[in-house]
C-alpha cells in the first residue's frame, strides 16, 4: 500500500465512528445548483439539494456498479458496516422498504465501510447478507480503499463530514441528494420521506 493509500485510509478511519444516536437530522446545506425538477413525476426538490457526485464500486458477485446507473430511480444510499450494532438494527427495515416499494423505482445501495481497514472478505459478506436476508445491492471496494474515498467525497459534498455510521441519504431520479440521516432510522421515517418520490 502507497503512502497516499495509507493517507487516505488514516483519514477516513478517523472521520467516522459507529453511533448510536444521530448528530444530524437532515442535510440543510444551500447548493448553487438548480433547484428544479426536471421530472414531472416529483416533487421540486429542496433549496439545499446537491447533485450526488457519480462513484464506482463493485458488488460480492465482481460486478462493477457506478452510481449513474441508477439515474431514473430513487436511491437510498446507505453507509454501513457489519461491525457496527446500530447499522444491523436497520437492515430489517431496509429489507422491507427494499421489498415494498423495488417495484415503484427504490433502489437500496449499501456501501460497506471496513472497521479498522480490514475489509470483509466476499465469502463473509454473503455469509452475512444471507443471514440477514439482504436482498438490495451491497457495494465494496474495488481495489481495498474505494469505499472510504466515496464517504470523503460525499462529506465534502453536503458540507460536513460523515463522521459516523449508518449515514443515509435519500437521492432522487434526476441525482440530487435530498434528504440525509446519521444513526438508524425506522422504515416509517424513511418511507415519509421517499414517498413523494416514489
Amino acid at each position: 500500500m502507497d503512502i497516499v493509500k495509507i493517507f487516505i485510509f488514516v483519514g477516513a478511519i478517523s472521520n467516522f465512528s459507529c453511533q448510536k444516536s444521530p448528530t444530524i437530522n437532515e442535510i440543510n446545506q444551500q447548493s448553487d445548483i438548480s433547484t428544479k425538477s426536471d421530472s414531472n413525476k416529483q416533487p421540486q426538490r429542496p433549496d439545499y439539494a446537491i447533485k450526488a457526485p457519480d462513484f464506482k464500486l463493485r458488488t460480492v458477485d465482481g460486478k462493477l456498479v457506478n452510481l449513474s446507473d441508477y439515474l431514473g430511480k430513487v436511491v437510498l444510499l446507505n453507509f454501513w458496516g457489519t461491525w457496527c450494532g446500530p447499522c444491523l438494527q436497520e437492515i430489517p427495515d431496509l429489507n422491507n422498504l427494499y421489498t415494498k416499494y423495488n417495484k415503484r423505482g427504490l433502489e437500496i445501495l449499501g456501501v460497506t465501510i471496513p472497521r479498522s481497514g480490514i475489509p470483509d472478505s466476499d465469502k463473509e459478506l454473503i455469509k452475512f447478507m444471507k443471514r440477514w436476508k439482504m436482498d438490495y445491492t451491497i457495494l465494496k471496494d474495488i481495489n481495498g480503499y474505494e469505499t472510504q474515498l466515496v464517504m470523503i467525497e460525499y462529506g465534502r459534498s453536503i458540507g460536513r463530514p460523515i463522521t459516523g455510521v449508518p449515514t443515509t441519504l435519500i437521492i432522487d431520479r434526476d441525482g440530487y441528494i435530498v434528504r440525509g440521516y446519521v444513526g438508524p432510522r425506522p422504515e416509517d421515517v424513511f418511507y415519509k420521506d421517499l414517498k413523494p418520490y416514489l
